[in-house]
């Protein structure tokens, strides 16, 4: 059998982009494919915080009902977007090699992370936090849109800065020099991976896209999503989670942030390769059992209201 895969992407630059690349690594290696591109609920309203509208997979639910409806074969993802269960009937079909998991400020000067004084654009949470956790008396205001909006946004506001991931702006060719690398900040669980999913039932297009997959970046973003499964049960809170893989050995750093960035629980855990299978799972329980329910429950009654 063959077929022409149509692979669904949401229609900014930057899902373009990576559909693309999917796109040219299936045609490398003999398939026939289309590009489908569709507006998300995410891309459609700017004006409302992501934490506002249900963030869990805000920028994927279009292309899950396109799949769902047989208007598209497959979905490409930034993989830190999309929920940690899939939709019944979808799967997983492949996670392209990882590129940077950092987060990077865009600046007009670095002056003011010495006086005490500034104002950071971003609309994460887990970047929020995390901020205020180290500038706590900075202000951060929200920032929304595909990243040349925001990009634009920064410019035209008196923001000493915004926080993006270098991932995005390093794939487009737009990354400004006027950056600094967080490297204290822990990245979004699955941060700079793509994901590629398919219908569990689709064969053809599953055994194309298993020709795909990158397995060290498999395991890395598997554990930060079970991590990141175990803590939120549902709700979006400032999370941050990377496990690297480093001479055959699992490194994982995890933390749980308060909303104002006040309270941290961290957990930093070591495994061999080969015994890494529950680590998200057990760092996740960590977190939990050193005061995280009960951080949990105070995040979730303040955005459920």
């Amino acid at each position: 059998m063959s077929k022409t895969i149509r692979i669904g992407t949401r229609d900014s630059e930057l899902a373009l982009w990576q559909a693309k690349t999917v796109q040219n690594a299936l045609e490398s290696t003999g398939h026939k494919t289309e590009l489908v591109p569709v507006k998300s609920t995410g891309d459609l309203n700017l004006d409302q915080p992501l934490y506002e509208m249900g963030i869990t997979g805000i920028f994927t639910k279009t292309l899950d009902v396109a799949m769902i409806k047989g208007e598209v074969d497959i979905a490409v993802h930034s993989m830190k977007d999309v929920p940690t269960a899939l939709p019944k009937g979808i799967v997983e079909g492949a996670i392209m090699k990882r590129a940077s998991n950092k987060d990077i400020l865009i600046h007009k000067g670095i002056e003011f992370l010495e006086n005490g004084q500034g104002t950071i654009a971003t609309g994460s949470l887990r970047r929020k936090a995390q901020w205020l956790h180290k500038y706590p008396d900075h202000k951060v205001v929200d920032l929304r849109g595909n990243v040349n909006t925001r990009l634009q946004k920064l410019d035209d506001n008196e923001w000493n800065g915004a926080i993006f991931a270098a991932a995005g702006l390093e794939r487009i060719e737009i990354k400004p020099e006027n950056f600094i690398d967080l490297n204290w900040m822990i990245p979004a669980p699955a941060q700079g991976a793509m994901l590629i999913v398919a219908m569990e039932n689709d064969e053809y297009s599953r055994e194309a896209l298993s020709l795909l997959n990158h397995k060290n970046s498999e395991t890395c973003v598997h554990i930060e999503r079970e991590f990141l499964r175990v803590l939120e049960g549902g709700c979006t809170a400032p999370i941050g989670g990377l496990a690297r893989i480093v001479d055959n050995n699992v490194h994982f750093k995890g933390a749980l942030f308060s909303l104002d960035g006040n309270k941290k629980i961290e957990v930093e855990r070591s495994l061999p390769l080969e015994e890494s299978n529950q680590m998200g799972h057990e760092c996740a329980i960590q977190i939990l059992e050193n005061g995280g329910r009960d951080l949990m429950r105070e995040i979730k009654a303040v955005l459920n209201n």
